[in-house]
């Protein structure tokens, strides 16, 4: 018998996958600091986006094991990332360019910035109220810890000010002399604001907003991945964003040295305990006789108090 050729399928109408939630703010400015903003441009996918695509590699007739967030909370809590990929969300941002050079250290994303070759800077700078400088942390060389009195915050802020208005009058004047625009540039502050169109997919996304909304994270930084991430991924992909708090914001990850203290501790066994951080070389004794600063150490002892543990060298 002569076998016939296989038709070839039929196109399917499919359409576009729409969240309400988000729909109702594309192109809504979510205001940030004094003169930033995040608004959404566009999206592509949904939570059912990240299931069809986890689910494609069960194959034809393969049964559903699970329903949606729980297959979303397995892929997340197991890692399993290119699901999360199918995902892409595009930003419009107003941001200081000294924030702006943290946030564009994550590589993968695609960016067009306002180039201020082509058109003249953005006359606005971020400025900091009096009661807010930060004083520098003595245990921490890239952080801040408290703040500096209002008094002394008051003199700053006027200094700050009189020095973004110079440096705005001094591009100014270069510009009506006819000088270049990328020359003309070069001396403002980097406090200067700047505008970018900013699309990423949602694993590298969650990525991001894991480093940026971490307590540790710059506070500029912090409050624009604070707004990305509550105000519009939790509208966007509500099961993914439930998951992404349980397993990632509010997770903590343990070594290998430190789940063997906490088996020791679970055991009872202090010394055992003791024995594993001492040859972990985390208990070496100053000249003054405590405990020589150990950065890996410390983060352990922190995150025992959030679980009310005392560790056994206090």
């Amino acid at each position: 018998m002569e076998m016939q050729p296989e038709k070839t399928p039929q196109a399917e109408a499919l359409p576009r996958p729409r969240v309400p939630a988000l729909d109702e703010i594309l192109g809504k400015p979510f205001p940030v600091l004094d003169d930033g903003l995040v608004r959404v441009i566009d999206y592509m996918g949904d939570d059912a986006a990240v299931v069809q695509a986890a689910r494609v590699s069960y194959g034809q007739g393969t049964k559903k094991v699970s329903d949606d967030r729980g297959l979303i909370r397995y892929l997340l809590r197991n890692r399993h990332t290119t699901p999360f990929e199918m995902c892409e969300l595009k930003l419009h941002v107003r941001v200081p360019m000294d924030a702006w050079r943290q946030w564009i250290r994550h590589r993968m994303a695609s960016v067009n910035e306002t180039s201020t070759r082509y058109s003249v800077a953005i006359d606005a700078a971020q400025r900091t109220a009096a009661d807010q400088w930060r004083l520098q942390a003595q245990d921490n060389k890239q952080g801040s810890s408290g703040l500096l009195d209002p008094a002394a915050g008051a003199e700053l802020s006027a200094a700050e000010a009189e020095l973004q208005d110079h440096a705005r009058a001094v591009y100014n004047r270069r510009l009506e002399a006819g000088v270049a625009r990328e020359q003309a540039r070069k001396d403002l502050p980097l406090c200067t604001y700047t505008e970018a169109y900013w699309k990423m997919d949602l694993h590298n996304l969650l990525h991001f907003l894991a480093l940026r909304m971490d307590p540790h994270a710059q506070q500029e930084i912090r409050a624009y991945a604070t707004v990305i991430g509550r105000e519009i991924v939790a509208r966007w992909v509500p099961l993914t964003w439930e998951a992404f708090e349980d397993y990632r914001l509010g997770a903590m990850g343990f070594s290998r040295l430190e789940t063997a203290i906490m088996a020791a501790l679970g055991a009872g066994d202090a010394d055992k305990a003791l024995a594993v951080a001492r040859e972990a070389g985390w208990l070496k004794q100053s000249k003054r006789g405590g405990l020589v600063r150990n950065r890996e150490r410390a983060e352990f002892e922190a995150k025992l108090a959030r679980l009310n543990m005392t560790p056994p060298w206090r």
